[in-house]
């Protein structure tokens, strides 16, 4: 009989949208074989501590079982790190409130300080180093960008394998800089897709036979976890697997060099409905499925899944398959943490008057009001008293369903018969790459071909900071207000920031392109934070945002950054704005003075002005560039409003938001944002 082993799956704590899909294939993996599987996103230290913490109180529960220690998880955290024996006290029962139980505590209180002071030293001097408790931990990867996040992770999760070549790295960054995570980590990372058999276990009989990429997604692991991917309700997959282009720009031809046309999905759906429920929604992970020749049988297929125009869903009991996974034992904590979000939700939202006092009676009864108090085997009794209400007044609004080709379809494969298909199902919305001018007349056919068959929410991505000059940005984004107005759709921009693929530049977010500079770049990143990377089709806002002409734009992108974000401030309160350009044209109009000035300006960086030029009309113009955010106290009510319009915008529309690829500047403020 093969030994069941300890799987961890770990994310790094780096902010994303959407779920890992190839964690979620490979807990679908190891459930098959019955191994013992756990995920967990975000900082491996913390996760090592909270390990501990664990531990900590289930030892404590054992040798006096009379505290209720799950109560006090905070201030034994807070005891664990700090090791004061002060502290001691507040981990215990005032006599007065316990008198049943007092003497018992006290003749335990010297046993219970030393485990804790055991853990806590267990912590402190990192004794769980020599005894790692994983088999195999496994680290997924996405943007290279995320270089620093990423390699700490590594070295963090190496004391938690026992054998160090059970340490698997995959995924984005390490199939794009494998080389570099090696002599970083020591690490070799496993490069491209799991699309074979017995890549993961080859000596294992039983692994034998089964393509990992080819497995259902295992969805309860995102309920082991705090973090909140947004994407709802959701099937994550592919129809097709790599693409038919070799774009520079583009990481696809290396992490997926062979184009697969047509990928078997529906026997796929039938099981995660079987385990998790009916989703309410499609996210295709293609790179380019309009390549595919087997595209119509693709549609067809979308069709049969239930996803045809005008279909809606009425979302399954989730709070009866989660008790049905408990019974099952298939992953105690998610199913527990899933089912206390329900609870949690259902009263505070779904049940009214008398019987809210019913089901809060019941909550207690049976200890469900914390999460740290929640046990299994109440859980599952308190179901049977709840099943019926719960059914009753459980949300069973129909909602629409959707489709999104959420990586962008090719505008050069687009033809009037596919674009009728896409009409066929609920796409929404359909976005199409324009990621470079000299597609634009194709981008403008495929756009003409959706008005004409009625799909009227469009997206794109907008490519720049590569070979692209910074006019050719203003130019599409141009077309798409223009052609939103001609064919009374709406088409909702996405700029992206390139960033390169390998090498050093791949591991932030620094690289300027040949054509742009570091002042442009962080204008356009000043612009698009107010709409969190949406540039909206309405001419009022793009004229005023992006200005009505190229030299309105360039005028912009030279703009001190304040100025851009807080419009109306420096325009009208202040009357600055005026100030500046009369400067700023002045030095336009002279060749000599304007070549110094752009390339202090086009560096960005504003400090020690006196060290960059001893002109003092360039100085009198740089000084309007000190002027920092942290300066501006006065609130603009105008980018107030601007923002709340388009963060309900975000909120009321799932997909706006889920777009991979767009790069936010990790220093933004939230609160920063440009007004109209």
């Amino acid at each position: 009989m093969t030994k069941k082993r300890n799987i961890l799956l770990i994310e790094p704590g780096y902010k994303n949208k959407y779920p890992p899909i190839g964690l979620m294939k490979i807990a679908t993996y190891h459930r098959m074989l019955g191994d013992n599987v756990v995920f967990y996103k975000g900082d491996v230290k913390e996760y090592i501590f909270n390990q501990i913490l664990d531990d900590c109180i289930v030892k404590l529960i054992d040798i006096c079982n009379v505290i209720d220690w799950k109560k006090q998880t905070i201030d034994i955290s807070k005891y664990l790190k700090s090791n004061h024996s002060t502290k001691l006290k507040a981990l215990l029962p005032n006599p007065e409130e316990d008198n049943d139980n007092y003497e018992f505590i006290v003749k335990q209180t010297p046993l219970i300080e030393i485990w804790l002071k055991h853990f806590s030293d267990y912590y402190k001097k990192k004794k769980y180093e020599d005894n790692p408790k994983w088999d195999r931990v496994y680290i997924t990867t996405l943007f290279t960008f995320y270089w620093k996040i990423t390699v700490k992770a590594i070295h963090d999760s190496k004391c938690l394998v026992k054998n160090p070549r059970e340490l698997k790295v995959g995924g984005v960054l390490a199939s794009l800089l494998a080389k570099e995570v090696e002599i970083e980590t020591g690490i070799k990372p496993m490069t491209g897709l799991l699309d074979k058999s017995g890549i993961l276990d080859p000596k294992l009989k039983k692994a034998q036979g089964i393509i990992i990429d080819e497995l259902p997604l295992n969805y309860s692991i995102l309920d082991e976890v705090d973090y909140n991917y947004p994407t709802g309700s959701a099937y994550f997959t592919f129809m097709t697997k790599g693409c038919t282009r070799t774009c520079a720009f583009c990481s696809v031809p290396k992490l997926e060099p062979v184009y697969k046309e047509k990928i078997p999905t529906k026997e796929k759906f039938a099981e995660i409905n079987e385990l998790y429920g009916e989703q309410q929604n499609l996210l295709l992970m293609d790179n380019n499925v309009l390549a595919s020749p087997k595209f119509p049988e693709i549609i067809q297929e979308i069709k049969d899944m239930g996803f045809v125009k005008g279909a809606k869903f009425i979302e399954p009991n989730q709070l009866d398959i989660a008790i049905k996974n408990l019974k099952k034992g298939d992953n105690d904590v998610a199913y527990i943490n899933k089912s206390f979000s329900i609870l949690e939700s259902f009263i505070d939202k779904r049940v009214k008057g008398e019987n809210a006092q019913i089901v809060y009676d019941i909550y207690d009864k049976y200890r469900l009001l914390k999460l740290e108090t929640i046990e299994k085997d109440n859980l599952i009794d308190a179901y049977a008293e709840l099943k019926e209400l719960y059914e009753r007044y459980r949300n069973k609004a129909p909602r629409k369903r959707y489709v999104d080709f959420n990586q962008g379809t090719d505008a050069r494969y687009i033809t009037d018969e596919y674009m009728k298909l896409l009409s066929e199902i609920p796409i929404n919305p359909l976005r199409i790459a324009f990621d470079y001018w000299g597609i634009k007349k194709q981008y403008e056919s495929a756009v003409r071909l959706a008005a004409k068959y009625k799909i009227n929410r469009l997206s794109n991505y907008l490519l720049f900071n590569f070979k692209d000059k910074p006019e050719d940005l203003w130019k599409r984004m141009d077309i798409n207000m223009r052609l939103s107005e001609e064919l009374n759709i709406h088409i909702y921009s996405f700029p992206m920031k390139y960033i390169p693929l390998f090498g050093e530049e791949a591991k932030g977010r620094q690289y300027t392109g040949k054509f742009w500079n570091k002042k442009f770049i962080r204008a356009i990143q000043s612009i698009s934070n107010v709409t969190r990377g949406i540039v909206p089709p309405e001419r009022s806002f793009f004229q005023k945002a992006f200005g009505k002409d190229e030299k309105e734009y360039f005028e912009l992108l030279y703009m001190p950054e304040t100025f851009i974000i807080y419009r109306s401030l420096f325009e009208v309160d202040l009357g600055l704005t005026k100030k500046w350009k009369t400067l700023y044209y002045s030095i336009k109009g002279d060749d000599k003075l304007w070549n110094e000035t752009k390339t202090i300006l086009e560096k960005n960086d504003f400090t020690n002005l006196k060290d960059k030029t001893k002109n003092k009309k360039i100085l009198d113009l740089l000084e309007y560039y000190t002027i920092t955010r942290e300066d501006v106290k006065k609130s603009d009510n105008q980018y107030l409003e601007l923002k709340k319009k388009f963060d309900y915008l975000i909120e009321s529309d799932q997909f706006m938001d889920l777009t991979l690829t767009y790069d936010y500047d990790e220093r933004e403020p939230n609160r920063i944002r440009i007004s109209q």
